[in-house]
């Protein structure tokens, strides 16, 4: 009797083992049910996309940089195509210098190459494709492409290049492109036309370059290729074709542009000539000058340092941001605010006598030139004429009869970077000046202003556009 009990006791133990399991296989394959239907039904749409999106990759189509032409279409900037090899570091696998060792055994890397590629390095992203040598020959992409297996994450890539045929000439005008740094990506990325700078690696710096950014640069276009679980392209799917940048023309004279640089020859300054029928500018100079081809690949240290610690400052637009004191270029607008104003007449007559006196101090100038009327005080640059007009006018007169004509004020030329210069008012020294005894305005202050010395600073644009508005 008790063997009995004891089998039918292992029976319902082993009936009770066999529901459980049981239940849990139902329960397994309840869930496995439920995830099918959840990915197959649920999330087939989601799930397709992401499928689509592993077998093709969009590859963004650089659009061709419009040209840069002078007002007789000689070409300022254009563009040709060169080879690159790039490496993208995050798929190196290997450290990055030792990478370059070894491609330096296939193709010329100098010492330039890799400054220029640890700096463009650090100004980016790891899995940004960075270019370790421009301009490859016919042999260097033939050598390379056969050891090409060697190098995982190094490409040949076919580029647009930027150059500027005239060089130095007319520089700080057509300004230059360079490699899209961290501070432009942000610049871009808050901007509405962050998708047209999709694979784009170079923006406008300066001049012409940096202002007509948006009509040079073109409409980015995009590529839809099939891909392999390895990522290589097996077929493209779809293209929608780049639309290339607009060519600017310039109302610059270039061929007056250059022999007024060459004129100039090692000496500083700037020169800027305007059409006064018009007010197109034909010749906008500031000597010395660079060659803005320098910047395309990305300025070696050694040359920025030339440049930009040259006692000559060859970088500095003289004419859009240098302010200089007009000096006599400045008596015939105050001659003409003595005639609108009422304070002289045509026929107004006083003794030049070398010298002028106001408050006991004396105000030189160079020799007498005895009687002196508007018109011989400007064919005689006379200091003391315009000595005597600018004390019977005062600061405040010369300040509002110069400001309209130009005079330390921001002109709006298509070219960023512009300065506003000084046009002195009793008001602009109270504001900036800080202590009681600076902020006040001086009888003899006034003075120096009617020769266009005293507190005047103003840009060769100002003064150009000034002159042109007289003529």
């Amino acid at each position: 009797m008790t063997e009995i009990r004891n089998v039918e006791a292992e029976l319902v133990r082993f009936r009770v083992r066999l529901a459980v399991v049981a239940l849990a296989v139902l329960v397994a394959f309840g869930l496995l049910a439920w995830r099918l239907y959840h990915l197959q039904v649920v999330r087939h749409d989601d799930l397709a996309r992401q499928a689509e999106t592993n077998r093709t990759a969009v590859v963004p189509i650089v659009p061709h940089r419009g040209e840069i032409l002078d007002r007789n279409g000689v070409v300022l900037a254009t563009n040709y195509k060169a080879y690159t090899l790039e490496i993208t570091p995050s798929r190196l696998g290997r450290p990055v210098d030792e990478a370059i060792d070894a491609i330096g055994q296939v193709v010329e890397v100098t010492a330039r190459d890799r400054k220029r590629f640890k700096r463009l390095q650090e100004d980016s992203r790891n899995f940004e494709s960075l270019p370790i040598r421009m301009r490859l020959s016919d042999e260097e992409v033939a050598r390379f492409a056969a050891q090409r297996y060697r190098f995982p994450g190094v490409e040949i890539k076919a580029r647009l290049f930027r150059q500027y045929p005239l060089g130095e000439t007319g520089a700080h005008v057509v300004g230059y492109i360079g490699r899209i740094n961290q501070k432009d990506k942000e610049r871009i990325e808050d901007s509405d036309d962050a998708a047209n700078y999709r694979g784009t690696d170079y923006i406008g710096k300066l001049g012409v370059e940096a202002s007509y950014e948006n009509v040079l640069h073109g409409t980015t276009g995009v590529e839809q290729m099939e891909t392999s679980a390895g990522g290589r392209a097996v077929r493209r799917l779809a293209s929608h074709p780049s639309t290339p940048g607009d060519s600017i023309r310039l109302s610059i004279d270039i061929h007056l542009q250059k022999l007024i640089e060459e004129m100039y020859g090692e000496r500083r300054g700037a020169l800027v000539a305007i059409d006064p029928a018009n007010g197109e500018i034909l010749a906008f100079v500031s000597k010395p000058t660079y060659d803005p081809n320098l910047f395309v690949d990305g300025i070696d240290h050694e040359t920025w340092d030339e440049l930009n610690n040259s006692i000559d400052k060859p970088l500095l637009n003289r004419a859009l941001r240098g302010t200089y004191p007009p000096g006599s270029t400045y008596k015939p607008f105050m001659g003409l605010a003595a005639l609108e104003t009422g304070k002289r007449t045509p026929g107004t007559t006083i003794l030049d006598g070398g010298s002028w006196t106001f408050a006991g101090h004396t105000f030189r100038s160079g020799h007498a030139l005895g009687a002196v009327d508007l018109y011989r005080s400007i064919v005689k640059s006379s200091n003391v004429y315009y000595y005597q007009l600018a004390n019977d006018m005062g600061v405040n007169a010369i300040h509002d009869f110069m400001k309209p004509l130009g005079f330390g004020q921001v002109t709006g030329i298509d070219i960023p970077g512009e300065t506003r210069g000084i046009l002195p008012s009793t008001d602009w020294k109270r504001a900036t000046y800080k202590r009681p005894e600076q902020q006040k305005w001086y009888g003899g202050e006034t003075i120096s202003l009617g020769i266009g010395q005293g507190y005047n600073n103003f840009t060769m644009l100002q003064l150009a556009s000034a002159t042109a508005t007289l003529a």
